[in-house]
């Protein structure tokens, strides 16, 4: 005798995440929202830095983006229909801040007091992002990172945007990526501001840790309730062989773009080692007694940015496996530049990162083994490929479902192991301005026709939406 399988067990996940896992997408603000001379908002670096001829792949810019600050209303409903718990998206500094200190434009905080409403009228978490790389210009123009007086500017500026939207927005992050911050914006000049000063790069790197501390211990002050995280993006990082050459390639590598931040934000202090690596550019007088201190401030949580991981050489003329930077740029590893980058022969990206899911298991199970614990949050994964609109008005995108499917299943294996992750925001909810890659590189859920504005649905998102919906994966990996 057989029994008929009912459409609940049909569709019961074969892997399924906790209950009260958060289900998210994420965006910021200057790739999405346009509007950049609307309602009293002032410069940014990357306003600047896209006005410069030969910056930005066919001179493409953000002055219009995909207009979100225009039709955020229709955005939230595609988040509604996707089914999303949570919306990760950045504040605009020079938004609310024209000159990045001073008067407040409230016009700016009207907006996103009202993207606030909109996601909690239809039951969606707002998780505000409180910089991610738009530092006014007036700012940049004292100094920028390098200069201290910034970050003691940001605290100023968290505790505007905290206060205004504190009392219906509980989850913080304060510092996007503060590595893509201070060395592609001051190192590489590949980002904004564009500038190529390695010693003042270090600098730019404690005093953008130093602003996450001052806005931690600013916005504690106003709702204790907030969750407040910092927000790092990290790397596993594997020699290219065992030649001694390799291993310290591989350590240099992993102290700029993992320890120096982690350990600050978690131990209170810089690897040693990395000190050393930077001496002969810049001594530690920057660092001033209790830095550290309020670096370390207490967190409720660590969101982490996770896309590929490194394969390093010392060798003489290593060879760089990730897609060279549009523009001729430096190198953002300071006091590093002669480190290559191998490719490990996994299938790549179209911005040529590999992919490699194993790399975010070794991330998280190493987060747990070194560091205090804390709830973690993977608060941006994702992929660009060449998305095409074909004659069915659909985008079939089947590498990038792929991929989200191959990084679930890693976080599902590392909750399984013991490893407190509890969300996860797929990078992004919609194609955008990919910074010095202008428009060519879609990261999106959503394919968005840049002419016309007009938003669909890919096939990644309608599958994330099931994914959802049945709170896991189904069925084993395809």
């Amino acid at each position: 005798m057989t029994t008929q399988k009912t459409d609940t067990q049909l569709e019961a996940p074969a892997l399924v995440f906790p209950t009260g896992f958060v289900w998210g997408s994420a965006t910021s603000a200057y790739q999405i929202e346009g509007a950049v001379a609307t309602d009293g908002r002032g410069r940014s670096i990357w306003d600047a830095f896209v006005a410069q001829p030969g910056h930005v792949v066919n001179g493409e810019h953000a002055d219009v983006a995909i207009d979100h600050y225009n039709r955020y209303r229709d955005d939230v409903r595609l988040m509604a229909d996707l089914g999303l718990s949570a919306y990760r998206f950045s504040v605009s500094w020079p938004r609310i801040q024209p000159l990045g200190s001073g008067a407040i434009n409230t016009k700016g905080l009207d907006f996103y007091k009202s993207l606030v409403d909109e996601l909690l009228s239809y039951g969606i978490d707002p998780w505000v992002t409180l910089y991610h790389w738009d530092l006014p210009q007036a700012l940049e123009d004292a100094g920028g990172w390098p200069s201290r007086d910034t970050s003691k500017r940001f605290a100023d500026y968290a505790a505007v945007v905290h206060g205004a939207l504190g009392d219906r927005v509980k989850n913080w992050s304060t510092v996007n990526e503060p590595w893509c911050a201070a060395y592609l914006g001051y190192a590489s000049g590949e980002h904004a501001p564009g500038r190529r000063e390695p010693a003042l790069a270090i600098h730019a790197a404690h005093h953008l840790n130093l602003a996450h501390g001052l806005a931690v211990e600013a916005m504690r002050a106003q709702h204790a309730d907030s969750r407040i995280g910092g927000c790092v993006n990290l790397y596993a990082v594997t020699p290219a062989t065992e030649s001694e050459a390799d291993q310290d390639a591989a350590r240099r590598i992993d102290g700029l773009q993992n320890r120096f931040f982690l350990d600050a934000i978690m131990h209170g202090r810089y690897p040693d080692d990395v000190l050393a690596d930077v001496s002969h550019l810049t001594g530690p007088e920057f660092i001033q007694d209790g830095d550290l201190a309020k670096i370390a401030a207490p967190l409720d949580m660590l969101l982490i940015n996770y896309y590929s991981r490194f394969t390093v050489s010392g060798a003489p003329g290593g060879a760089q496996s990730a897609a060279a930077a549009p523009t001729d740029s430096g190198s953002p590893w300071v006091g590093s530049e002669h480190i290559g980058f191998v490719n490990a022969g996994h299938p790549v990206t179209s911005m040529g990162w590999e992919v490699d899911g194993t790399a975010l298991y070794e991330v998280l199970t190493r987060l747990v083994r070194e560091y205090p614990a804390i709830p973690l949050y993977i608060s941006e994964n994702g992929a660009a490929y060449d998305d095409v609109l074909t004659e069915d008005g659909a985008v079939h995108d089947v590498e990038r479902r792929a991929f989200i499917e191959t990084h679930l299943r890693v976080c599902h294996q590392a909750i399984e192991g013991g490893v407190p992750l509890q969300g996860y925001f797929a990078w992004s909810l919609m194609d955008n301005f990919e910074w010095a890659w202008g428009y060519g590189k879609r990261f999106g859920l959503v394919y968005v026709d840049y002419s016309a504005q007009t938003r669909i649905l890919k096939d990644s998102a309608l599958w994330y939406a099931e994914t959802i919906r049945h709170g896991g994966l189904r069925g084993p990996a395809e």
